[in-house]
């Protein structure tokens, strides 16, 4: 049985600690345990970090990415070992599990290449009658300590995201994982400081909401990455003083299927993408607006490829659809789709539970009020919508609280222009759904989906301060 133990200091403690079993929501199965920190572990934690921010920014950036480097490849190495453990501890099927592997083999790979991209410029200062005989040069600088809290969802790679960016821009990092998915966090440690990461360079606690209030309020910490809820994220925000707030939060994602798309490839990616890892993601497809004249054939396509959808044990390497995390969770998706129907949507299919499984669900047309579609459903639940003009296929879309990102399906270039300057989110992905992202390119929405980017170029960014030295030279 694996443990995921406190990391502090340099040292994993071993001393005891009230501790929590850690099970495979998909069998119930006990896989592990993790100590919980209590306040004093996370005191000495955060400062520890404020203590060796110095020592980690004096590394210089080609030693940063070295070990960056090296962790990509000991994860290259341990590819499918490490898909395993995420598939036990989260119910999330292999196939999706390998691909996250290698997600964060290519995340820890360009923080690597970014540790050596800390470029500032230089500023003439003749552009003002009182700079004619002046010049200044800006440079990044670290931040000190960023505090690293992840989510359950991707647990391996949205924690690469993470300490990945942070390390190479030369900081410090507290890091406090999901408490459902701790193993996975401290597996991925291990590897780290097997790759050469400094030993005071991150320090891992563990535990709930109370472990991750103590951090975010503490005022040794300059930076918050936070990934979650937005109920979580306004609770960071009132306790986090005068810090920098990085939210990467949810969403209820739309993607839209106007009439002359190609429906078919329509069908298939929204239900490939819609029900990955059990819908729980934050761009999952969760709304899709579909052109009134093609509504009842893209239904029907829709309808056959999620039926194909293979539910069941995540480790089997042809399964399509695990479970969800636990079965509170289920419980909630279940009465969201009950109350969606109740109110006037129609079941298209799915719609059933096991345990933590709940089958894949398309309802067509439910009530723009109901959960399924003002709220973040976080399962793995599409609704079919129509829609009569593009104004109301853009109305709908951004008649929502989120604005993560969109899906468009047309070949109309007009539509395509529109839509993407109309719709209120952070990226929008032309033929293809909502739930498509490269893990170097700019992540992040706007409205409740949160504040900042993510991707290793742009968290750097936010994760360094920018330093201006004048020269002043005689007249």
């Amino acid at each position: 049985m694996r443990k995921a133990q406190l990391y502090i200091n340099g040292t994993w403690i071993e001393e005891p600690r009230a501790a929590e079993p850690v099970k495979n929501p998909y069998t119930g199965e006990v896989i592990g345990e993790q100590q919980l920190a209590t306040p004093e572990d996370v005191d000495r934690a955060l400062a520890c970090a404020f203590e060796a921010k110095k020592e980690i920014a004096r590394i210089p950036s080609y030693e940063r990415a070295r070990i960056l480097k090296r962790a990509s490849m000991l994860l290259e190495e341990r590819k499918e070992t490490f898909a395993r453990w995420i598939s036990e501890e989260l119910g999330k099927p292999l196939k999706n599990t390998l691909d996250e592997v290698s997600r964060s083999i290519e995340t820890l790979e360009q923080s690597a290449e970014e540790a050596k991209r800390l470029f500032g410029e230089t500023i003439p200062g003749d552009a003002s009658a009182r700079g004619t005989k002046a010049v200044a040069v800006t440079f990044r600088v670290p931040v000190g300590v960023v505090a690293a809290i992840t989510p359950f969802n991707a647990p391996l790679n949205l924690i690469c995201h993470k300490v990945g960016p942070a390390f190479a821009a030369g900081n410090a990092v507290v890091l406090k994982p999901a408490p459902q998915t701790p193993l996975i966090a401290a597996e991925l440690l291990k590897l780290l400081l097997e790759a050469g990461l400094p030993p005071r360079a991150i320090n891992m606690v563990l535990g709930g909401a109370e472990v991750g209030q103590q951090i975010v309020k503490d005022d040794r910490v300059n930076v918050i990455s936070f990934t979650g809820g937005v109920v979580a994220s306004r609770n960071i925000c009132a306790l986090a003083g005068m810090k920098k707030v990085l939210l990467e939060l949810g969403g209820n994602a739309a993607t839209i299927v106007h009439e002359d798309a190609d429906l078919k490839r329509a069908a298939a990616l929204c239900a490939k993408t819609g029900y990955s890892n059990s819908g729980q993601s934050c761009i999952s497809v969760q709304r899709i607006y579909v052109h009134e004249s093609v509504v009842e054939p893209f239904t029907d396509l829709l309808k056959r490829e999620v039926e194909a959808l293979k539910v069941g044990d995540p480790l089997l390497p042809d399964t399509d659809v695990g479970c969800m995390v636990d079965e509170r969770a289920a419980d909630r998706v279940m009465s969201w789709i009950d109350e969606a129907i109740a109110s006037g949507a129609t079941l298209v299919c799915g719609g059933k539970r096991r345990g933590a499984t709940v089958e894949p669900t398309v309802l067509f047309n439910p009530p723009k009020r109901s959960k399924v579609v003002c709220e973040e459903v976080f399962g793995p639940v599409v609704s079919v919508i129509p829609y009569r003009t593009i104004d109301e296929a853009i109305a709908e879309t951004n008649d929502s609280a989120f604005g993560l990102q969109a899906g468009l399906f047309t070949n109309r270039m007009d539509i395509v222009y529109q839509m993407a300057e109309a719709l209120e989110v952070g990226g929008v992905v032309i033929n293809g759904t909502s739930n498509f992202r490269l893990d170097h390119w700019p992540y992040g929405g706007v409205k409740n989906s949160g504040i900042g980017r993510e991707g290793p170029r742009y968290a750097i960014e936010e994760m360094t301060e920018m330093k201006m030295i004048v020269w002043q030279f005689p007249q």
